[in-house]
């Protein structure tokens, strides 16, 4: 099983998860869904829809940086902390997600440092 790939399959459905969780808040808070201008409606919102919104942004930037550590340490071979790195990725940017939904403002900060770190380290790994 390679660990690293599985976790970057799960780092690629969490921007997915969110716009279905951001969704059902969209529909729920402004009473409808407007699927010809879903992007002007989402900045209509405030609250957990926003956040909602901002989170899989966010999401999607991760996901660039997380893929090219991945890439980086499967061209080089991995391990077992590459393994472990990429295990703590996929859980703070889990945190993540739930932190910015929540309204957790500095425990998002501390997680999205742990994920930032955890990627540094797939970059080490691969280096070394």
């Amino acid at each position: 099983m390679n660990l690293p790939l599985w976790c970057l399959l799960i780092t690629a459905l969490l921007p997915f998860w969110l716009a279905f969780w951001g969704s059902h808040v969209r529909r729920r808070e402004l009473g409808h869904m407007d699927n010809h201008h879903p992007r002007q409606q989402y900045a209509q919102m405030t609250g957990m829809g926003a956040r909602l919104w901002a989170a899989q942004q966010n999401a999607w930037e991760a996901l660039a940086l997380f893929t090219a550590a991945v890439v980086a340490v499967q061209t080089t071979g991995g391990g077992w902390l590459a393994d472990v790195a990429s295990v703590v990725f996929v859980l703070a940017r889990i945190a993540h997600a739930l932190c910015y939904a929540f309204d957790r403002a500095t425990l998002r900060s501390s997680v999205f440092i742990v994920a930032f770190l955890a990627v540094l380290c797939l970059f080490f790994t691969a280096l070394v």
